[in-house]
């Protein structure tokens, strides 16, 4: 059975397996069907981590693979995890003497 993928998974994989060119995010969006602002809000999420780079309106993946591949086993723990034990969801398990992180 095929693992459901979420839209930055995705994304990432899109730009990853075709790292041999630079992408504009309506494209990608138009090889992926999907929402062309929500590509770009994903991309900018993804620069902010250096997960991905672009110049002008052009995306790809980072040129630090060792990063990419962190990013990548750090995610599938916490799917791995999710699967494993369900996800927590914070307003389920928040407490009055937590402190809010910003």
């Amino acid at each position: 059975m095929d693992e459901v993928q979420n839209t930055t998974e995705r994304i990432v994989l899109f730009l990853d397996e075709n790292d041999e060119r630079a992408w504009k995010a309506a494209t990608i969006a138009d090889r992926l069907d999907l929402d062309a602002d929500a590509v770009s809000a994903i991309l900018s999420r993804l620069k902010e981590r250096d997960l991905v780079r672009h110049k002008g309106s052009y995306w790809t993946t980072t040129d630090d693979e060792e990063r990419l591949q962190a990013a990548y086993r750090l995610h599938r723990h916490h799917k791995n995890a999710d699967g494993q034990y369900g996800e927590e969801r914070l307003e389920e398990i928040q407490t009055e003497d937590m402190e809010e992180i910003s």
